[in-house]
């Protein structure tokens, strides 16, 4: 096959068509080609910011929020150690009052027990007395019935009277 080689008047107007072409494209395509390739790289550069700092606001808020998770978690312990402190201070509270209300009962208890035994012993007396007068009244009854039995009672008054 052979090739055709072109004209030589083929090769101008082909050169100033290409000419005209880049001069027409030069002045009304090229500035709004570029201005949008640089206007895109603005975005682009501006998004690449806009994330790293959106990146760098989420470090941020989750340290602030492990920050706040750990307080939450320190407060809430010292909230249960309170509570702690506090159900143990009214158990060793109550358990005092129980002991102290016991021992007062207990108290009360062995002083009612003494009083109820001196009762019993001054009326024990009291009938110890009132039978043992009633028996000396009627010893003295019968042993002052009979002259005889009275002489005797006398002398032996006067025998241990002078002994002592």
């Amino acid at each position: 096959m052979d090739l055709v080689t072109p004209g030589f008047g083929l090769v101008i107007w082909t050169i100033i068509t290409f000419l005209c072409l880049l001069f027409i494209l030069r002045k009304f395509a090229w500035k709004p080609i570029l201005g949008a390739v640089e206007d895109r790289e603005t975005g682009i550069k501006d998004a690449l910011a806009s994330a790293e700092n959106a990146r760098k606001e989420m470090e941020n808020l989750k340290a602030d929020n492990e920050r706040i998770l750990n307080e939450a978690r320190a407060e809430r312990e010292a909230m249960l150690k309170e509570a702690r402190e506090i159900k143990n201070k009214m158990i060793a509270d109550a358990k005092n009052e129980a002991q102290s209300q016991a021992n007062k009962m207990i108290e009360q208890a062995q002083t009612a027990i003494e009083s109820e035994k001196k009762a019993a012993m001054a009326e024990l007396r009291n009938q110890v007395a009132t039978l043992s007068v009633d028996i000396a009244e009627k010893v003295v009854r019968e042993e002052l019935s009979n002259k005889d039995k009275q002489l005797k009672l006398v002398e032996s008054m006067l025998s241990d009277a002078k002994l002592n």
